[in-house]
Protein backbone atom coordinates (compact mmCIF):
# COMPACT_ATOMS: atom_id res chain seq x y z
CA UNK A 1 0.00 0.00 0.00
CA UNK A 2 2.82 2.43 0.84
CA UNK A 3 4.32 1.90 -2.61
CA UNK A 4 1.03 2.80 -4.28
CA UNK A 5 0.62 5.93 -2.16
CA UNK A 6 4.19 7.12 -2.70
CA UNK A 7 4.07 6.46 -6.47
CA UNK A 8 0.81 8.37 -6.91
CA UNK A 9 1.78 11.37 -4.77
CA UNK A 10 5.27 11.68 -6.26
CA UNK A 11 3.92 11.39 -9.82
CA UNK A 12 1.35 14.12 -9.07
CA UNK A 13 3.91 16.43 -7.46
CA UNK A 14 6.46 16.04 -10.27
CA UNK A 15 4.06 16.96 -13.06
CA UNK A 16 2.52 19.83 -11.10
CA UNK A 17 5.91 21.50 -10.69
CA UNK A 18 7.70 20.05 -13.71
CA UNK A 19 5.16 20.74 -16.47
CA UNK A 20 5.42 24.57 -16.28
CA UNK A 21 9.20 24.26 -16.57
CA UNK A 22 8.71 22.11 -19.67
CA UNK A 23 6.23 24.67 -21.06
CA UNK A 24 8.84 27.42 -20.76
CA UNK A 25 11.52 25.26 -22.37
CA UNK A 26 9.32 24.23 -25.31
CA UNK A 27 8.07 27.80 -25.83
CA UNK A 28 11.63 29.11 -25.85
CA UNK A 29 12.57 26.62 -28.57
CA UNK A 30 9.40 27.36 -30.54
CA UNK A 31 8.07 23.79 -30.31
CA UNK A 32 4.43 24.68 -30.86
CA UNK A 33 1.46 22.65 -32.05
CA UNK A 34 0.65 22.59 -35.78
CA UNK A 35 -3.12 22.93 -36.35
CA UNK A 36 -4.87 21.54 -39.41
CA UNK A 37 -6.72 24.13 -41.49
CA UNK A 38 -9.65 21.75 -42.09
CA UNK A 39 -10.37 21.31 -38.36
CA UNK A 40 -12.90 23.24 -36.25
CA UNK A 41 -12.29 26.99 -36.47
CA UNK A 42 -12.07 27.32 -32.72
CA UNK A 43 -8.85 25.29 -32.78
CA UNK A 44 -6.93 27.76 -34.95
CA UNK A 45 -6.21 29.90 -31.90
CA UNK A 46 -4.31 26.95 -30.39
CA UNK A 47 -1.60 27.12 -33.05
CA UNK A 48 1.78 27.51 -31.39
CA UNK A 49 0.77 26.05 -28.01
CA UNK A 50 3.73 23.99 -26.72
CA UNK A 51 3.39 20.30 -27.53
CA UNK A 52 5.29 17.10 -26.65
CA UNK A 53 3.99 17.52 -23.09
CA UNK A 54 3.92 13.74 -22.75
CA UNK A 55 7.59 14.07 -21.82
CA UNK A 56 6.43 15.47 -18.45
CA UNK A 57 4.28 12.56 -17.32
CA UNK A 58 6.50 9.89 -18.87
CA UNK A 59 9.50 11.10 -16.86
CA UNK A 60 7.34 11.71 -13.79
CA UNK A 61 5.99 8.16 -13.92
CA UNK A 62 9.45 6.61 -14.27
CA UNK A 63 10.86 8.71 -11.43
CA UNK A 64 7.82 8.14 -9.19
CA UNK A 65 8.06 4.37 -9.66
CA UNK A 66 11.81 4.37 -8.95
CA UNK A 67 11.50 6.58 -5.84
CA UNK A 68 8.61 4.49 -4.50
CA UNK A 69 10.90 1.46 -4.71
CA UNK A 70 13.82 3.25 -3.06
CA UNK A 71 11.68 4.64 -0.23
CA UNK A 72 10.00 1.33 0.58
CA UNK A 73 13.02 -0.86 -0.13
CA UNK A 74 11.02 -3.08 -2.49
CA UNK A 75 12.45 -4.52 -5.69
CA UNK A 76 11.02 -3.75 -9.14
CA UNK A 77 9.14 -6.58 -10.81
CA UNK A 78 9.34 -7.91 -14.34
CA UNK A 79 5.71 -6.94 -15.01
CA UNK A 80 6.13 -3.39 -13.76
CA UNK A 81 9.33 -2.82 -15.72
CA UNK A 82 7.81 -4.24 -18.91
CA UNK A 83 4.80 -1.91 -18.74
CA UNK A 84 7.14 1.04 -18.17
CA UNK A 85 9.28 -0.11 -21.10
CA UNK A 86 6.22 -0.27 -23.34
CA UNK A 87 5.12 3.20 -22.22
CA UNK A 88 8.56 4.75 -22.77
CA UNK A 89 9.12 2.94 -26.08
CA UNK A 90 5.81 4.06 -27.55
CA UNK A 91 6.47 7.54 -26.17
CA UNK A 92 9.79 7.62 -28.05
CA UNK A 93 8.03 6.78 -31.32
CA UNK A 94 5.54 9.57 -30.61
CA UNK A 95 8.36 12.00 -29.76
CA UNK A 96 10.01 11.41 -33.13
CA UNK A 97 6.65 11.98 -34.81
CA UNK A 98 6.06 15.23 -32.88
CA UNK A 99 9.59 16.49 -33.50
CA UNK A 100 9.30 16.05 -37.27
CA UNK A 101 5.92 17.82 -37.27
CA UNK A 102 7.43 20.79 -35.47
CA UNK A 103 10.65 21.02 -37.49
CA UNK A 104 8.94 20.63 -40.87
CA UNK A 105 5.74 22.49 -39.83
CA UNK A 106 3.36 19.91 -41.21
CA UNK A 107 0.43 18.02 -39.70
CA UNK A 108 2.00 14.66 -40.56
CA UNK A 109 5.22 13.73 -38.82
CA UNK A 110 6.80 10.33 -39.34
CA UNK A 111 5.82 8.58 -42.53
CA UNK A 112 3.10 6.00 -41.92
CA UNK A 113 5.45 3.07 -42.57
CA UNK A 114 8.16 4.44 -40.29
CA UNK A 115 5.70 5.15 -37.49
CA UNK A 116 4.17 1.69 -37.80
CA UNK A 117 7.63 0.09 -37.86
CA UNK A 118 8.55 1.85 -34.61
CA UNK A 119 5.34 0.73 -32.92
CA UNK A 120 5.82 -2.84 -34.15
CA UNK A 121 9.40 -3.04 -32.89
CA UNK A 122 8.44 -1.82 -29.41
CA UNK A 123 5.28 -3.96 -29.33
CA UNK A 124 6.98 -7.17 -30.45
CA UNK A 125 9.80 -6.67 -27.95
CA UNK A 126 7.27 -6.23 -25.14
CA UNK A 127 5.18 -9.25 -26.20
CA UNK A 128 8.16 -11.58 -26.49
CA UNK A 129 9.69 -10.46 -23.19
CA UNK A 130 6.32 -10.68 -21.43
CA UNK A 131 6.34 -14.47 -21.95
CA UNK A 132 9.71 -14.77 -20.21
CA UNK A 133 10.75 -14.19 -16.56
CA UNK A 134 8.56 -16.85 -14.94
CA UNK A 135 8.24 -16.78 -11.15
CA UNK A 136 8.37 -19.74 -8.75
CA UNK A 137 4.75 -20.58 -9.60
CA UNK A 138 5.56 -20.66 -13.33
CA UNK A 139 3.75 -17.41 -14.12
CA UNK A 140 5.21 -15.05 -16.71
CA UNK A 141 4.10 -11.39 -16.82
CA UNK A 142 1.71 -12.32 -19.66
CA UNK A 143 -0.28 -15.43 -20.51
CA UNK A 144 -0.89 -17.07 -23.87
CA UNK A 145 -4.55 -17.45 -22.91
CA UNK A 146 -7.15 -14.78 -23.62
CA UNK A 147 -8.61 -13.02 -20.61
CA UNK A 148 -11.55 -10.97 -19.37
CA UNK A 149 -11.33 -10.72 -15.59
CA UNK A 150 -9.08 -13.80 -15.60
CA UNK A 151 -7.62 -16.18 -18.17
CA UNK A 152 -10.11 -18.41 -19.96
CA UNK A 153 -10.11 -21.06 -22.67
CA UNK A 154 -7.11 -22.70 -24.26
CA UNK A 155 -3.68 -21.29 -24.94
CA UNK A 156 -3.40 -19.53 -28.33
CA UNK A 157 0.34 -20.16 -28.41
CA UNK A 158 3.24 -17.68 -28.36
CA UNK A 159 3.01 -16.63 -32.02
CA UNK A 160 -0.70 -15.77 -31.92
CA UNK A 161 -0.17 -14.14 -28.53
CA UNK A 162 2.38 -11.75 -30.05
CA UNK A 163 -0.10 -10.90 -32.82
CA UNK A 164 -2.89 -10.37 -30.26
CA UNK A 165 -0.65 -8.23 -28.04
CA UNK A 166 0.35 -6.10 -31.04
CA UNK A 167 -3.30 -5.58 -31.93
CA UNK A 168 -4.07 -4.40 -28.39
CA UNK A 169 -1.04 -2.11 -28.25
CA UNK A 170 -1.74 -0.52 -31.64
CA UNK A 171 -5.47 -0.23 -30.95
CA UNK A 172 -5.05 1.46 -27.56
CA UNK A 173 -2.18 3.75 -28.54
CA UNK A 174 -3.98 4.96 -31.64
CA UNK A 175 -7.27 5.14 -29.70
CA UNK A 176 -5.77 7.53 -27.14
CA UNK A 177 -4.12 9.42 -30.00
CA UNK A 178 -7.50 9.96 -31.71
CA UNK A 179 -9.09 11.00 -28.41
CA UNK A 180 -6.40 13.62 -27.79
CA UNK A 181 -8.16 16.32 -29.82
CA UNK A 182 -9.61 18.57 -27.12
CA UNK A 183 -8.02 20.18 -24.07
CA UNK A 184 -7.75 17.64 -21.24
CA UNK A 185 -10.00 15.03 -22.87
CA UNK A 186 -7.51 12.15 -23.24
CA UNK A 187 -5.65 13.07 -20.04
CA UNK A 188 -8.76 13.09 -17.86
CA UNK A 189 -10.07 9.86 -19.38
CA UNK A 190 -6.71 8.17 -18.82
CA UNK A 191 -6.66 9.22 -15.14
CA UNK A 192 -9.92 7.29 -14.65
CA UNK A 193 -8.63 4.12 -16.31
CA UNK A 194 -5.34 4.19 -14.42
CA UNK A 195 -7.32 4.66 -11.22
CA UNK A 196 -9.31 1.54 -12.12
CA UNK A 197 -6.12 -0.44 -12.69
CA UNK A 198 -4.74 0.71 -9.36
CA UNK A 199 -7.83 -0.81 -7.73
CA UNK A 200 -7.65 -3.97 -9.87
CA UNK A 201 -3.98 -4.55 -9.07
CA UNK A 202 -4.55 -4.10 -5.35
CA UNK A 203 -7.57 -6.43 -5.40
CA UNK A 204 -5.66 -9.08 -7.35
CA UNK A 205 -2.81 -8.83 -4.85
CA UNK A 206 -5.17 -9.37 -1.91
CA UNK A 207 -6.79 -12.34 -3.68
CA UNK A 208 -3.63 -13.76 -5.27
CA UNK A 209 -3.32 -17.49 -5.84
CA UNK A 210 0.12 -17.24 -4.25
CA UNK A 211 -1.74 -16.81 -0.95
CA UNK A 212 -4.47 -19.34 -1.78
CA UNK A 213 -4.13 -21.36 1.47
CA UNK A 214 -5.06 -18.26 3.50
CA UNK A 215 -8.08 -17.36 1.35
CA UNK A 216 -11.66 -18.24 2.22
CA UNK A 217 -12.09 -19.86 -1.20
CA UNK A 218 -8.70 -20.78 -2.73
CA UNK A 219 -10.35 -21.41 -6.11
CA UNK A 220 -11.49 -17.76 -6.43
CA UNK A 221 -8.01 -16.29 -6.78
CA UNK A 222 -6.03 -14.39 -9.41
CA UNK A 223 -3.07 -16.05 -11.11
CA UNK A 224 -1.22 -12.81 -11.92
CA UNK A 225 2.55 -12.57 -11.59
CA UNK A 226 3.02 -9.11 -10.03
CA UNK A 227 -0.37 -7.55 -9.24
CA UNK A 228 0.86 -5.17 -6.53
CA UNK A 229 3.60 -3.76 -8.74
CA UNK A 230 1.11 -3.23 -11.57
CA UNK A 231 -0.94 -1.20 -9.09
CA UNK A 232 2.18 0.84 -8.29
CA UNK A 233 2.75 1.57 -12.00
CA UNK A 234 -0.93 2.46 -12.49
CA UNK A 235 -0.86 4.78 -9.44
CA UNK A 236 2.28 6.52 -10.72
CA UNK A 237 0.59 7.04 -14.09
CA UNK A 238 -2.64 8.23 -12.48
CA UNK A 239 -0.83 10.78 -10.31
CA UNK A 240 1.39 11.98 -13.15
CA UNK A 241 -1.56 12.42 -15.53
CA UNK A 242 -3.60 14.14 -12.82
CA UNK A 243 -0.85 16.70 -12.28
CA UNK A 244 -0.44 17.20 -16.02
CA UNK A 245 -4.19 17.77 -16.33
CA UNK A 246 -3.81 20.97 -14.26
CA UNK A 247 -1.88 22.47 -17.20
CA UNK A 248 -3.59 20.56 -20.01
CA UNK A 249 -7.21 21.42 -19.17
CA UNK A 250 -8.99 24.19 -21.07
CA UNK A 251 -7.47 26.54 -22.01
CA UNK A 252 -4.49 24.19 -22.36
CA UNK A 253 -1.06 25.62 -21.69
CA UNK A 254 0.52 22.50 -23.21
CA UNK A 255 -0.52 19.50 -25.32
CA UNK A 256 0.66 15.95 -24.73
CA UNK A 257 1.26 15.34 -28.45
CA UNK A 258 1.87 11.92 -29.92
CA UNK A 259 4.65 11.61 -27.35
CA UNK A 260 2.02 11.38 -24.63
CA UNK A 261 -0.90 9.72 -26.41
CA UNK A 262 1.12 6.78 -27.76
CA UNK A 263 2.79 6.34 -24.36
CA UNK A 264 -0.54 6.30 -22.50
CA UNK A 265 -2.08 3.86 -24.96
CA UNK A 266 0.92 1.57 -24.63
CA UNK A 267 0.73 1.71 -20.83
CA UNK A 268 -2.99 0.87 -20.87
CA UNK A 269 -2.44 -2.11 -23.16
CA UNK A 270 0.50 -3.29 -21.05
CA UNK A 271 -1.53 -3.12 -17.85
CA UNK A 272 -4.40 -5.04 -19.46
CA UNK A 273 -2.11 -7.78 -20.77
CA UNK A 274 -0.10 -8.21 -17.56
CA UNK A 275 -3.16 -8.09 -15.27
CA UNK A 276 -5.02 -10.65 -17.45
CA UNK A 277 -7.92 -8.24 -18.19
CA UNK A 278 -7.54 -7.91 -21.94
CA UNK A 279 -11.19 -7.87 -23.04
CA UNK A 280 -12.17 -5.89 -19.94
CA UNK A 281 -9.99 -3.07 -21.28
CA UNK A 282 -12.54 -2.51 -24.05
CA UNK A 283 -14.99 -1.48 -21.29
CA UNK A 284 -12.59 0.32 -18.97
CA UNK A 285 -11.29 2.34 -21.93
CA UNK A 286 -14.73 2.61 -23.49
CA UNK A 287 -14.33 6.24 -24.57
CA UNK A 288 -11.19 5.41 -26.55
CA UNK A 289 -13.02 2.54 -28.24
CA UNK A 290 -16.05 4.71 -29.03
CA UNK A 291 -13.95 7.45 -30.60
CA UNK A 292 -11.89 4.96 -32.60
CA UNK A 293 -15.04 3.32 -33.90
CA UNK A 294 -16.37 6.72 -35.02
CA UNK A 295 -13.34 7.07 -37.29
CA UNK A 296 -13.75 3.53 -38.62
CA UNK A 297 -17.45 4.15 -39.35
CA UNK A 298 -16.74 7.51 -40.99
CA UNK A 299 -14.03 6.15 -43.26
CA UNK A 300 -15.96 2.96 -44.08
CA UNK A 301 -19.16 4.84 -44.87
CA UNK A 302 -17.39 7.34 -47.13
CA UNK A 303 -15.56 4.62 -49.05
CA UNK A 304 -18.67 2.48 -49.54
CA UNK A 305 -21.36 5.12 -50.08
CA UNK A 306 -19.52 8.40 -50.61
CA UNK A 307 -21.43 9.84 -47.63
CA UNK A 308 -20.25 10.79 -44.14
CA UNK A 309 -22.08 9.68 -41.00
CA UNK A 310 -20.61 12.44 -38.84
CA UNK A 311 -19.90 16.08 -39.59
CA UNK A 312 -16.29 15.30 -38.75
CA UNK A 313 -14.36 12.44 -37.17
CA UNK A 314 -13.16 11.72 -34.51
CA UNK A 315 -16.47 11.95 -32.69
CA UNK A 316 -15.58 14.88 -30.40
CA UNK A 317 -15.23 17.19 -33.41
CA UNK A 318 -18.67 16.16 -34.69
CA UNK A 319 -20.25 17.62 -31.56
CA UNK A 320 -18.09 20.74 -31.79
CA UNK A 321 -19.42 21.36 -35.29
CA UNK A 322 -22.96 20.83 -33.96
CA UNK A 323 -22.41 23.84 -31.71
CA UNK A 324 -21.26 22.29 -28.43
CA UNK A 325 -18.50 24.21 -26.68
CA UNK A 326 -15.17 22.46 -26.22
CA UNK A 327 -15.56 22.33 -22.44
CA UNK A 328 -19.07 20.87 -22.76
CA UNK A 329 -17.84 18.10 -25.05
CA UNK A 330 -14.93 17.28 -22.72
CA UNK A 331 -17.04 17.15 -19.55
CA UNK A 332 -19.77 15.01 -21.14
CA UNK A 333 -17.20 12.66 -22.63
CA UNK A 334 -15.54 12.40 -19.20
CA UNK A 335 -18.93 11.38 -17.82
CA UNK A 336 -19.19 8.67 -20.48
CA UNK A 337 -15.69 7.46 -19.59
CA UNK A 338 -16.57 7.44 -15.89
CA UNK A 339 -19.62 5.30 -16.58
CA UNK A 340 -17.45 2.89 -18.60
CA UNK A 341 -15.02 2.56 -15.69
CA UNK A 342 -17.85 1.95 -13.21
CA UNK A 343 -19.38 -0.73 -15.44
CA UNK A 344 -15.98 -2.32 -16.04
CA UNK A 345 -15.11 -2.47 -12.34
CA UNK A 346 -18.59 -3.81 -11.62
CA UNK A 347 -18.05 -6.66 -14.07
CA UNK A 348 -14.58 -7.27 -12.65
CA UNK A 349 -16.03 -7.65 -9.15
CA UNK A 350 -18.98 -9.71 -10.42
CA UNK A 351 -16.61 -12.10 -12.18
CA UNK A 352 -14.60 -12.57 -8.99
CA UNK A 353 -17.73 -12.92 -6.85
CA UNK A 354 -19.21 -15.51 -9.22
CA UNK A 355 -16.11 -17.69 -8.84
CA UNK A 356 -16.11 -17.16 -5.07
Amino acid sequence: MRQILFAGVIGLFLTLIGTPLLIKLLARKGYGQFIRDDGPRGHHGKRGTPTMGGIAFILATLIAYALAKVITGEKPSASGLLVLFLMAGMGLVGFLDDYIKIVKQRSLGLRAKAKMAGQLIVGIAFAVLALQFKDVRGNAPASTKLSFVQDFGWSIGPVLFVVWALFMILAMSNGVNLTDGLDGLATGASVMVFGAYTFIGLWQFQESCADAPSLTNPEACFEVRDPLDLAVVAAALMGACFGFLWWNTSPAKIFMGDTGSLALGGALAGLAICSRTEFLMALLGGLFVLITMSVVIQVGSFKMTGKRVFKMAPLQHHFELKGWSEVLVVVRFWIIQGMCVIIGLGLFYAGWAADK
